[in-house]
C-alpha cells in the first residue's frame, strides 16, 4: 500500500486551519499546517511529498506571493488557493501563475477532498517519474538491475562499462523481451553523458509523415521537440530502427553525418526483427548499418542464462508477493528443471509474466508453474528447450537457489538455515562460497 500523500494547510486563521486539517486527515490525509506563508516555505522543498492548501489573503506575504515563491521552488507542485467572497478575478490570475485548482469560501468539504485527491495523484506521478528519472541516470543503480551471475550477464556488464565510456554511434540487438531498452538506459547512465538530455522514441509507433516530425522537424505545435534537436549535447534512443523507410534513413544518415567528430548528440539504435530471415544489416542502407553498428552489443537470451533464470523468477516473486500481499511460492526441485529447461521464446518479459501469474495463483491455492510454462506454447508442445543442459548444472542451479531463498527467509541466520537445510557449517559455508552467496546481503 503506497504511503499516504502529505498535504500543508498554510492559513494565518487558526480555526479555518484546524478544520481544514482535521477533514483532510478524515479522508486519509497525512496534514500539517503553517500560520504563515513564511513558516512554511522553510518546510516545502523541491521534493515535498504532496501538496498545498493556502489561503490567498494573509498578512505578511499573502497567497499569490506565496504561490509565486513555491513555482519556483518547484514547478510542479500542486497548489490549491482558498479565496474569499468575490475573489474571482483574484482565482483567476492564481491559475494564470500555476495554481492547481481553487475553492470560494464558504465551500463544500467534499469538493476540497476531491481537490485534494486529484492533487496528490498528480503530485505522486511527477515524483514517481523523478524518481524514475534518477534512477535510469544513476549508472550504479541501473547496473544493479541487469541481473545475473552468468557468463553471458557478466560480458554483458563489460560490454556496457567499455562502450559506455565511447563515444560512437550504438547498435543494441536482440530478441524480443531481453531487455534491451534497459540496455539503453544503462549505455547512457555510465557514460560521459549521464547528466545530458536521454531521449527514447519507438519508430514503429508512427506513419512515415510523423516519424519524420517527430525525429528531425518542425513540429507541430501541438507535438514536443524534434528528438533530434532535445537530445542535442546528451542521447537520442531509437527503438524498432528497422522501421524506418528508406527515405527517412537516408536523413538520419544525412543528420549524422552534419554532426562530424565527436557526434553532438549520441544514437542509440534499438534492433528488434523477429523474422529468421531477416537481420538489421539486411533492412538497413549499409552507410546507415555500419555508422550505427561502429558499437555493437548483442542482448544473450534468457534460455541461455542459466541459473539467473532461477535467481530472477525468486526476485520477481518476492516483487510481486510483496505487491500483493502474500507469501511467494516455493519451487520444488522438479519446478526449477522447469523453469531452467523453458524455452522462453519471450525472454525476461515473459519470465515477469510468468512469475506474476504464479504469486496470483499462490495465493489463491491453485495451480503450478509447470501449467503456466505449458500455458505459454503452442497447443500443447512440451514447455523444453532444444539446447541440454547436463544433470550437474540443474542440481547446482536448485541447491543455489534453495540456499539463497532460505538466507532471504531467515535474513541471513546461519543458525536457522543449518537447522532447516540439515547442513552443518562448514557445507553451508562451503556452498555459499562456491555459488558466491555472502551473509552480509540478507542481513
Amino acid at each position: 500500500m503506497s504511503k499516504a500523500m502529505k498535504i500543508a494547510i498554510v492559513d494565518d486563521e487558526k480555526d479555518m486551519r484546524q478544520s481544514i486539517s482535521q477533514w483532510l486527515a478524515l479522508s486519509g490525509f497525512d496534514t500539517e499546517t503553517f500560520a504563515s506563508a513564511e513558516d512554511a516555505l522553510k518546510g516545502l522543498g523541491s521534493d515535498y511529498p504532496g501538496i498545498v492548501v493556502s489561503d490567498i489573503k494573509m498578512p505578511g506575504m499573502d497567497g499569490m506571493q506565496f504561490l509565486r515563491k513555491l513555482k519556483g521552488v518547484d514547478s510542479s507542485l500542486p497548489v490549491i488557493m482558498i479565496t474569499g467572497h468575490g475573489d474571482v478575478p483574484m482565482a483567476v490570475e492564481a491559475m494564470r501563475v500555476g495554481a492547481f485548482d481553487f475553492l470560494e469560501k464558504p465551500f463544500n468539504p467534499d469538493r476540497m477532498t476531491e481537490l485534494a485527491k486529484k492533487a496528490t495523484q498528480a503530485r505522486r506521478l511527477t515524483l514517481d517519474n523523478r524518481a524514475l528519472r534518477r534512477e535510469l541516470s544513476d549508472g550504479n543503480a541501473i547496473m544493479k538491475k541487469l541481473i545475473g551471475q552468468s557468463l553471458p550477464m557478466e560480458r554483458l556488464r563489460e560490454d556496457i562499462l567499455d562502450l559506455g565510456q565511447a563515444d560512437g554511434h550504438v547498435l543494441v540487438e536482440g530478441e524480443t523481451g531481453t531487455g534491451k531498452t534497459l540496455v539503453a538506459h544503462a549505455l547512457h547512465a555510465v557514460g560521459a553523458r549521464a547528466n545530458k538530455k536521454f531521449v527514447l522514441l519507438s519508430c514503429s509507433a508512427f506513419d512515415e509523415e510523423t516519424l519524420g516530425r517527430r525525429i528531425f522537424g518542425p513540429a507541430n505545435d501541438d507535438e514536443p521537440l524534434p528528438a533530434m534537436e532535445e537530445a542535442r549535447g546528451g542521447t537520442l534512443v531509437l527503438e524498432d530502427i528497422e522501421a524506418l523507410s528508406h527515405a527517412l534513413q537516408a536523413r538520419l544518415l544525412t543528420a549524422i553525418n552534419d554532426q562530424g567528430t565527436p557526434a553532438e548528440t549520441r544514437i542509440t539504435a534499438i534492433c528488434n526483427l523477429q523474422e529468421q530471415d531477416k537481420t538489421c544489416e539486411s533492412v538497413l542502407r549499409p552507410d546507415l548499418f555500419y555508422r550505427l553498428a561502429a558499437l555493437r552489443i548483442t542482448v544473450p537470451p534468457l534460455r541461455q542464462r542459466g541459473e539467473d533464470i532461477l535467481a530472477l523468477f525468486t526476485r520477481l516473486g518476492e516483487q510481486f508477493a510483496d505487491e500483493y500481499g502474500c507469501d511467494a511460492p516455493e519451487v520444488s526441485a522438479q519446478e526449477a528443471a522447469q523453469l531452467l529447461q523453458a524455452p522462453w521464446p519471450g525472454n525476461v518479459r515473459q519470465l515477469i509474466n510468468v512469475a506474476e501469474r504464479a504469486v496470483l495463483q499462490n495465493r489463491r491455492g491453485t495451480g503450478s508453474i509447470a501449467s503456466l510454462l505449458m500455458a505459454d506454447t503452442e497447443e500443447t508442445k512440451p514447455a523444453m528447450t532444444t539446447e541440454g543442459k547436463p544433470l550437474k548444472e540443474f542440481v547446482e542451479a536448485f541447491e543455489r537457489m534453495l540456499i539463497d531463498n532460505t538466507m532471504r527467509r531467515h535474513k541471513g541466520s546461519i543458525v536457522s538455515v543449518m537447522d532447516e537445510l540439515c547442513l552443518p557449517r562448514r557445507t553451508l559455508n562451503e556452498k555459499m562460497a562456491k555459488y558466491g552467496l555472502q551473509r552480509s546481503d540478507y542481513l
